[in-house]
This record gives structure tokens, sequence and C-alpha cells, in this order.
């Protein structure tokens, strides 16, 4: 690692320092004692095919392209930075944006399940954000679903030869959606004792909607930014990964 990655590497620290520390509130990762522990146990074993896919994954890339770990440490960044800025909601409870779309698009969904699961080790540990126990479903809504959807649409749009910026701006906007989706299931299948499954579901969305929506909009919009700056300040990474096309 030369010492221009390292600077970088040390800002996007410094960065997602200063920006994760934030009040303790109850917030969309689920917390502590929210899920009983059957059900910890179940999300957690579901998400080991993926952690040890994207483990493999990580390790090619880099095996190949070592210079892209700096693309791949701020990708991480932008996850723990963007999900620990908690937006209060109109429901007493809070909202936050994931910041898996870009990674997802970037690297491929697969490396982002152990990015992810890193970022949610830290702010639970750090932040009070999420919890231990909680982990396996915190990781498969946030690093597992989320983006592989947002990775299957850019993909869609791509065949379908949709501008990319906006391809971009969709599979991000409606991976950050579909995270909240699944977390609605996991807590409806948990707690659903006074009425049915599907209702349950429709009450969790309901209290995730008012700034969930919004915020997976602004999502999208910062992960275009982001690309777009990246298009001119990292050609050679973006080539690398095979995101960008060699210049003829």
């Amino acid at each position: 690692m030369n010492k221009q990655q390292k600077h970088v590497i040390a800002f996007a620290t410094a960065f997602a320092l200063m920006f994760g520390i934030v009040p303790n509130v109850a917030a969309m990762h689920i917390m502590e004692g929210y899920l009983p522990a059957g059900y910890c146990v179940a999300w957690g074993v579901l998400c080991l095919p993926f952690l040890a896919a994207g483990f493999f994954s990580i390790k090619k890339t880099l095996n190949e392209h070592r210079n892209l770990i700096t693309l791949l440490a701020m990708s991480g960044a932008f996850v723990f930075v963007i999900s620990s800025l908690k937006i209060p909601s109109v429901t007493g409870s809070c909202s936050h944006m994931t910041g898996t779309g870009l990674g997802a698009i970037l690297f491929g969904p697969s490396a982002v399940s152990i990015l992810g699961i890193i970022v949610l080790l830290f702010q639970a540990i750090l932040l009070a954000h999420g919890g231990l126990t909680t982990i396996g479903a915190n990781t498969f809504s946030m690093a597992i679903a989320g983006p592989f959807v947002t990775f299957a649409i850019y993909k869609v749009c791509q065949k379908c030869k949709v501008n990319k910026m906006v391809a971009i701006f969709l599979s991000a906007t409606l991976g950050d959606l579909f995270t909240y989706c699944v977390t609605a299931v996991q807590m409806a299948l948990a707690h659903h004792a006074d009425t049915t499954i599907l209702n349950a579901m429709g009450k969790f969305l309901l209290v995730f909607a008012p700034t969930q929506v919004p915020l997976a909009i602004i999502e999208g919009i910062l992960t275009v930014l982001i690309i777009m700056a990246l298009e001119t300040y990292a050609k050679p990474e973006l080539r690398a990964i095979g995101f960008m096309k060699e210049a003829k």
C-alpha cells in the first residue's frame, strides 16, 4: 500500500468516525432483544453462504488488482457513515440510509456482505446501533438482500439500455427500500401474535415509509454523485473492475 492510499484510508476512517458518533436512539437496525433466539440463529445461519462467497469475491478482486483496496475501503466507509446518520421518524423511531448500493454496483453484491457485517459489528459495539444477537438478521436485510436487489436492477437496466446514471439511481434507491421490506418481514415473522403476518408486515412498513422513502431517494442521488466523481478521479480503478470500458 503506497503513501497516497494510506492517506485516503486514514481520511475515510476519520470521516466515518466523525459522522458516525451520533446519539443512541431506537433505529431501523433490529435492536437487542427484538428477535427470539431461534430467529437470531436462523438468520445468522442463512447469512453464512453469502459471507463465504463475499470473502472469496474480495480475495479474488484484491489478488488480481491490489490497488483496488482503496476503492473497496471507500465503499465500506460510505456504508458506515451513511447508515450511522439516523433521522428521527414521525413514529418515534428513526430511519437511515444503507449505503450498500455503491459497493454492490462496483464490486457485486457478494463483496458487500463482508463490508456490511463489518460495519454492523462496529455499529453494534461502538454506537449501540443494532445488536450482536440480531447481527444475522441485520446482515441479511442490509448487507445481502438490499445489495442483491440493487445489483439485479442495475444489470436489468443495463440490458434495457437505460441511461447509466438513471440505472444507478434506480438500483440504489430500490435496493435501499427493499432492505426495509425485508426488515419488516423479519419483524412480522417474530411479532404477529395479535394479527396475521401480512398485517404485521404492513404495520412495520407504515412505520418505515414516512422517512425511508425520501431517504432512499437521497441515497440514490448520493450514489450517482459519488460514481460521477469516481469516473473523473478513479478511472484506472473503475476500468480494473470492469465498470468502465478501456479507452480506445
